[in-house]
């Protein structure tokens, strides 16, 4: 007789001792104080943190606008839509909030999804399926939403190098032409930092004629005049076919979405699962994004301010020789490889230093590229990175003196 629970255990029992368990941290978070919160010790005792890991980026989830838009809608629609977008689930507020993303993102039209993940899962795998004989051209870097998604439609798949052209126009000759292509990047992508060649794909998409599909989840809101992420910045909005995006981090609320032309967006909703299927975003949800995106839309010194502090605070880990990725992106990523001494790290910044950074380890990253990513948010000061840097300084001197510490960023 099979013993599911017993099989399921030992497969958690193996993930634990190869420190990719993942352990969650409960956050009693404040709009107050953030990005300060409270959580509860081992010994049950009350303690604050900084967090240092959070990605709300411009603290929008935060903002009195936002929570005031959010509690006024709510209470005059209700706390969910009821329904489907095609079943009583689509409001003045869905409508309303779709417009702003086709025009932040200079599209035709905007598709809402539950969140970015399952955006791109619907999108890629109903496109996939609706053209005949479609190939897959991925970045080597794609987040597991995007993989995923190709994979749902079984479409044939190549896999360029990561930001390599060369490599990627070395695919498509090989392509035949008459067969639909899709090329799949992200625009920043989440881990390494990086930021892809966004005008050399476009002009061999051009050249090869296909499609071309973003993720712009870990730039809308904070580049662009506009918040409208990479693209936007670049002035490359009208070159991209797909564009995704989330609500969750720049925009600090909940959701996610694709921008694309109106033959694009009409095919996805009326053939993707994922979206036909799921109850759509509460009203007062899509009010409080729209809210959000508008004041980021015309506050662009807030972006300003914001990669002013990435800098500062890299100023501060240079300064105490810790080393980060560089890179010309918002993030900031403190290689340490082995994942148990990673969460030990992770265990002893919460304890020891009030500081809350949360270990990235597979499948989110490679077996033995655990990590650090560090998030800088509008609302660190100065002070609070310095003591950042100083901790990260002692912690990791001492982790590498008694050989825990597995790997150094430039080892």
């Amino acid at each position: 007789m099979i013993n599911y629970n017993d099989i399921l255990q030992q497969k958690i029992a193996a993930l634990k001792e190869s420190g990719s368990y993942r352990y969650f941290l409960d956050v009693n978070k404040s709009a107050q104080h953030f990005p300060r919160f409270y959580y509860e010790n081992e010994m049950g005792e009350k303690k604050m943190a900084v967090n240092w890991c959070s990605n709300d980026y411009m603290c929008m989830s935060v903002h009195e606008d936002v929570i005031g838009k959010l509690n006024f809608v709510s209470h005059r629609s209700g706390a969910g839509s009821g329904g489907t977008r095609n079943i009583s689930g689509t409001t003045i507020y869905h409508k309303e909030l779709e417009k702003t993303l086709s025009a932040l993102h200079k599209k035709e039209a905007a598709l809402l999804f539950s969140g970015a993940y399952i955006a791109n899962l619907t999108a890629l795998s109903t496109l996939g399926k609706l053209f005949t004989n479609t190939v897959f051209i991925s970045d080597e870097e794609n987040h597991a939403s995007l993989i995923e998604g190709m994979k749902g439609c079984h479409a044939e798949k190549f896999i360029f190098r990561h930001n390599d052209t060369n490599h990627l126009e070395e695919i498509l000759q090989g392509v035949a032409a008459d067969r639909p292509k899709i090329i799949v990047f992200e625009s920043v992508y989440s881990i390494s930092g990086t930021i892809a060649p966004v005008e050399e794909i476009i002009l061999l998409a051009k050249k090869y004629n296909c499609l071309t599909y973003i993720d712009e989840v870990h730039a809308v809101g904070l580049y662009g005049e506009d918040g409208g992420g990479i693209t936007s910045q670049l002035h490359l909005q009208p070159g991209i076919d797909i564009i995704n995006g989330t609500l969750a981090k720049g925009f600090g609320v909940i959701g996610g979405y694709i921008a694309a032309s109106k033959n694009i967006v009409d095919a996805v909703r009326s053939f993707g699962s994922g979206f036909i299927f799921t109850t759509s975003l509460p009203p007062a949800i899509c009010a409080a994004a729209t809210k959000s995106i508008e004041l980021l839309s015309n506050q662009n010194e807030w972006r300003i301010k914001f990669h002013h502090n990435i800098q500062l605070l890299r100023s501060k880990l240079k300064a105490h020789h810790v080393d980060f990725n560089d890179n010309a992106s918002h993030i900031t990523t403190i290689t340490i490889g082995d994942e148990v001494a990673c969460k030990q790290i992770a265990d002893k910044l919460l304890r020891e230093f009030g500081l809350y950074l949360q270990p990235v380890n597979y499948p989110t990253v490679k077996k033995g590229n655990a990590c650090l990513r560090i998030t800088v948010t509008l609302k660190h000061d100065e002070t609070e990175m310095t003591y950042l840097a100083e901790s990260l300084k002692k912690l990791l001197a001492a982790f590498t003196n008694t050989g825990h510490h597995h790997q150094q960023q430039n080892s």
